[in-house]
């Protein structure tokens, strides 16, 4: 079975998850435990891509806060952190930029 484009766009790469454990020497972004590189900033669900500006390394523990806690300023609070870290490696970061669009635009 063909995968659907924008399933394809939004998956990591080995090749991602390797330049992005490298770049975030393994830590987690916010609390500097060890950290998995599989940490999308836009989601999956809202087509965020696998690319390496938009995956970072959380630890199990930030990953689900970021994604699931109830208490939205937590939420936040993750992403705010998470993009400051994005931003000092890609300062022209943008959160649009990391989104998947038909035909590539």
């Amino acid at each position: 079975e063909m995968m659907h484009k924008s399933t394809k766009a939004t998956m990591i790469s080995k090749k991602v998850k390797e330049t992005v454990y490298k770049r975030d020497k393994g830590e987690c972004v916010i609390c500097h435990m060890p950290g998995i590189p599989n940490a999308h900033v836009v989601r999956r669900s809202q087509l965020g891509m696998g690319i390496e500006q938009n995956i970072v390394c959380l630890c199990p523990v930030c990953h689900r806060r970021f994604d699931q806690d109830k208490n939205p300023e937590v939420r936040d609070g993750c992403y705010v952190r998470i993009v400051a870290h994005l931003k000092s490696f890609y300062p022209d970061w943008n959160r649009d930029d990391m989104i998947y669009r038909k035909g590539g635009a």
